[in-house]
């Protein structure tokens, strides 16, 4: 298995970066919606401990994988039959589009729930290692406020994904090039 990236495949550093924030992502937004849904006590606190740990492992990998790309760059678009009959190349402008929306919302989704923890007064632990006293009073309108904010940046994040695999399968199944297994770990070249 190659390392890095080359010009028709992503490399194993750049599969485990992406497979990784899948499903912290997917662990994270589980854990958000099910919160209240553990009893109140050892098992709330666990359940959240796990959600903002993997949300600050999101923001640390999203920040690796930017950098990787500066120094692995990503192999390029596949090109299809389809692509070849338009004019303009919207299906590589969509990708750019939904790329930099995925990372936009990998970092605004836990750093606005890193700001709806400081608004309820909550210190924030950082892997439980550090606490991270909130800087403000608690304040219940402004961390609603947040939460809402939080909510609706997770579920987009969860949509555009959903719309990045839906888009990769359609590479696979109707185009029948190598997109979505060019990011698979253990697909031949």
């Amino acid at each position: 298995m190659q390392l890095f990236n080359s010009p028709t495949r992503y490399g194993l550093i750049a599969q485990c970066l992406h497979w990784a924030a899948v499903t912290l992502v997917v662990l994270a937004w589980t854990l958000g919606m099910l919160g209240d849904e553990f009893p109140e006590g050892a098992s709330r606190a666990l359940a959240l401990y796990v959600h903002t740990s993997a949300g600050l492992l999101v923001i640390a990998l999203t920040v690796l994988r930017l950098l990787w790309r500066l120094v692995d760059p990503s192999p390029s678009a596949e090109r299809t039959e389809f692509g070849e009959w338009l004019f303009v190349d919207w299906i590589g402008l969509g990708a750019k589009l939904a790329h930099f929306a995925l990372y936009v919302l990998l970092v605004a989704v836990p750093v606005a729930g890193i700001i709806l923890q400081f608004a309820r007064g909550d210190s924030l632990s950082i892997f439980g290692f550090v606490n991270v006293a909130s800087p403000w009073v608690p304040d219940k309108a402004f961390s609603e406020d947040v939460k809402e904010v939080h909510e609706l940046l997770a579920h987009s994040l969860l949509a555009v994904a959903g719309l990045h695999a839906a888009a990769a399968l359609v590479h696979h199944w109707v185009f029948g090039d190598r997109t979505l297994v060019r990011m698979l770990p253990g697909s031949k070249p």
